[in-house]
């Protein structure tokens, strides 16, 4: 069966489908990521099963969570690869921009005291205050900072 298919289930057909939240929360996308790893397909002889509950793949709870990540902004290959990573607790932003990180504020933003802008130098040390000094390296190569990590990504 696929998941835009009707269920022959009898559970399904009394209890209908699990409505999708008008205004989705955080929450709901958490429960939604939970619900499509958690009850994927599963091979048995009779066919495909939800691996949680063992009813008909796809179980209400599965295309419930589908509709709510594509109601959140998750095109099928993203949900797909959620799936395939396994991770019930993977995070997935809110709110979820495809082009990456939500757009900057308008505006510039006074800025904090304490940290410099760019290209202004570094604040000096307050008076009387003692240098830092740290202890030499012990031995071990401190690798630079890596790139932030690709979508999805345990969190």
């Amino acid at each position: 069966m696929r998941v835009g298919e009707q269920s022959t289930d009898p559970i399904d057909q009394v209890l209908g489908e699990v409505p999708v939240p008008a205004p989705l929360t955080p929450e709901d996308v958490r429960l939604a990521v939970r619900a499509v790893v958690v009850h994927t397909a599963e091979e048995w002889p009779s066919g495909s099963l939800c691996r949680n509950d063992g009813a008909t793949y796809p179980c209400r709870l599965h295309r419930w969570g589908r509709r709510v990540l594509t109601e959140h902004g998750l095109n099928e290959r993203q949900i797909d690869a959620l799936i395939r990573h396994g991770n019930p607790f993977v995070h997935v932003p809110f709110p979820f921009t495809v082009t990456g990180p939500a757009p900057a504020r308008t505006g510039t933003a006074a800025p904090r005291p304490g940290y410099p802008l760019h290209g202004q130098a570094a604040r000096a040390a307050a008076p009387g205050a003692r240098p830092v000094v740290r202890p030499a390296s012990s031995g071990r190569p401190v690798a630079p900072p890596a790139t932030a990590p690709r979508w999805p990504r345990a969190s």
